[in-house]
């Protein structure tokens, strides 16, 4: 197959491939963008909220299992047909459920944004990440944490405009656009993922002391090695309860929104003003979503995969004990800034902590299968804090409960150690 890189140039050739993989996560990450929609199709189409709701969920669980396929395809047909693949399904999903917007039918809102978006989304999705792994060595946290704060940056994009789009167009229109965008933008940037030369470094890279010889491990072996198992129940546990207050997040914040000055205007007025305030932390806390994706990953390559984890799990355990006995809007802003932040660097930092552990040769499939925890946590946080709201008429206990699988993260990471690699020929060279 034909490539555009120059042997002799790989080192800056490669940043094009991160410049691509950025662009692709972009146009992925605007699937977070539902509830803008969400709102429309709840009183345009006399949709019941729980009907809309179940078409990012499904959404949700497929991405996660679809992300699990689409590493083990990165491997064996290579990163281009793979994004290629996964650009074509989100853009024609996409359209098809313009289509059932358009006809009022919820079944093809499922099949085209659920389903088809979802399995274009999870393809698309792990291959820049396995991509970079690959060129980046040196620099594991850092590109994957660009990636992924792509993803992250992509919902607050499409939340910038989603409504100009919605109130000239339409909604139908709208998706109709926007499939057609992603379809083009994602498939042109896959041409550029491609996989570095077998056994090419970076100018000036050495592997790390003890490490001279990598032991990639495939991906039957990785699955049965505790490790695994550990690194799949952090990332469960972290997007468990991300998701979860997410899914919460407007609501907490217009609860806590007060002004004196309530007292002087109607009821209506009052909620347009909470439903503004409940609005703002989404979008200012959505940035951080994006930026914190970035910064722990960044900081994972100076201070480890561990001890990031360690220090995320344990300060949001913290901040969601207290929280609940929160009466500021603006603490309760920056508390939500800071949980998100965390949530997106977990994303970001697990596909080093992954590399870190098995090696990069088939990462792909071992990252892709790793991700199930995304598509089970996306079901699970969400249903739970909904429920434990709905049967307890407080949101308090779905904040402890999340504290307490944050402390079983943190237990796990603590768990954690690294395998000891083994030459093909069986000789132990130490632990990393």
């Amino acid at each position: 197959m034909a490539t555009f890189l120059i042997k002799d140039n790989l080192d800056k050739q490669r940043w094009w491939i991160a410049f691509a993989a950025i662009l692709i996560q972009l146009c992925l990450g605007t699937i977070y963008s539902w509830s803008v929609i969400k709102n429309e199709l709840v009183t345009n189409q006399g949709w019941q909220e729980v009907d809309t709701s179940l078409a990012f969920v499904i959404a949700l669980g497929v991405i996660g299992f679809a992300a699990a396929v689409g590493g083990i395809l990165v491997d064996k047909k290579g990163p281009r047909f793979v994004a290629t693949l996964g650009g074509l399904l989100f853009g024609i999903g996409t359209i098809i459920a313009g289509v059932g917007i358009q006809l009022n039918n919820l079944l093809i809102l499922y099949l085209g944004y659920g389903l088809i978006a979802g399995l274009g989304n999870g393809f698309g999705y792990v291959t820049p990440i396995a991509t970079l792994i690959r060129w980046f060595p040196d620099k594991r946290g850092l590109v994957t944490g660009l990636a992924v704060m792509g993803f992250g940056a992509g919902s607050f994009f499409i939340g910038l405009i989603a409504p100009y789009c919605i109130n000239n167009f339409g909604v139908p229109n709208t998706f109709y656009l926007w499939g057609i965008c992603f379809l083009i933008l994602i498939v042109m940037s896959a041409q550029l993922l491609i996989n570095p030369p077998q056994g090419w470094l970076p100018l000036g890279y050495e592997l790390p002391t003890g490490n001279k010889t990598i032991d990639s491990y495939d991906f039957h072996r990785a699955i049965r090695a505790s490790q695994w198992w550990i690194l799949w129940g952090i990332l469960f546990v972290n997007v468990s309860a991300g998701l979860g207050f997410i899914s919460q997040l407007s609501s907490i914040a217009r609860d806590l929104y007060y002004l004196p000055s309530f007292e002087d205007l109607s009821p209506q007025e009052v909620s347009l003003l909470r439903d503004r305030a409940g609005a703002f932390v989404v979008a200012i806390a959505a940035i951080f979503n994006g930026l914190g994706r970035l910064f722990w990953a960044w900081l994972s390559d100076i201070f480890g995969r561990k001890a990031i984890f360690s220090t995320m799990f344990i300060t949001q355990a913290v901040l969601y004990l207290i929280t609940p006995y929160l009466h500021s809007y603006i603490l309760f802003v920056f508390i939500a800034c800071y949980l998100l932040s965390c949530l997106g660097g977990g994303f970001a930092t697990m596909p080093a902590f992954a590399a870190d552990t098995f090696g990069s040769e088939n990462i792909g499939r071992i990252y892709g299968a790793m991700l199930t925890a995304w598509g089970s946590a996306g079901v699970m946080g969400p249903f739970v804090f909904s429920w434990i709201k709905d049967n307890t008429a407080s949101y308090n206990y779905a904040l402890y409960g999340a504290m307490g699988l944050l402390v079983i993260g943190f237990i796990l990471t603590r768990l954690y150690h690294p395998p000891r690699r083994i030459k093909c020929v069986g000789e132990i060279i130490g632990n990393e």
